[in-house]
């Protein structure tokens, strides 16, 4: 009974972690897509303002498809996925605080929490590759 109720309280665990880092994406998304809005309306601007708004949100939306995968593999894919996309937020953000559009130290807000993310997707894809067993279920949102 013991073993159940432990099993039943490690599920919820994951869970809840799970939706905490889906509220952190979706936050970090919408604090970039703020900041992107608030950029000059240069040609260069809106053009970096474009692509970082994209990678900025794709994390949140693929960490939501990888809570469906329909394998490992599939999770795997979906998480290596935001890693990539939080990576090339970051030389956004760095493009952006190269030009000088934001006062100096504006944007380390974000590049921190960028860099927090990636190192969260870097251990979540090595702990998923390592894992000799990992059910899809376990990863699904009820």
């Amino acid at each position: 009974m013991r073993g159940e109720i432990d099993n039943c309280e490690s599920k919820i665990d994951k869970k809840m972690k799970a939706i905490e880092l889906e509220t952190r994406l979706i936050e970090f998304a919408c604090r970039v897509i703020d900041m992107s809005e608030k950029m000059p309306k240069t040609f260069a601007a809106k053009h970096i303002g474009s692509q970082i708004i994209r990678s900025a949100t794709s994390p949140a939306l693929n960490y939501g498809e990888a809570q469906g995968a329909e394998s490992k593999d599939d999770f795997i894919h979906k998480m290596k996925i935001c890693l990539k996309e939080h990576r090339e937020t970051l030389i956004c953000l760095k493009f952006i605080e190269r030009r000088g559009w934001f006062e100096q130290g504006k944007l380390s807000g974000l590049i921190r929490e960028n860099n927090e993310l990636v190192s969260i997707f870097v251990v979540s894809a090595k702990t998923a590759t390592s894992n000799p067993v990992i059910s899809s279920k376990s990863h699904q949102k009820s």
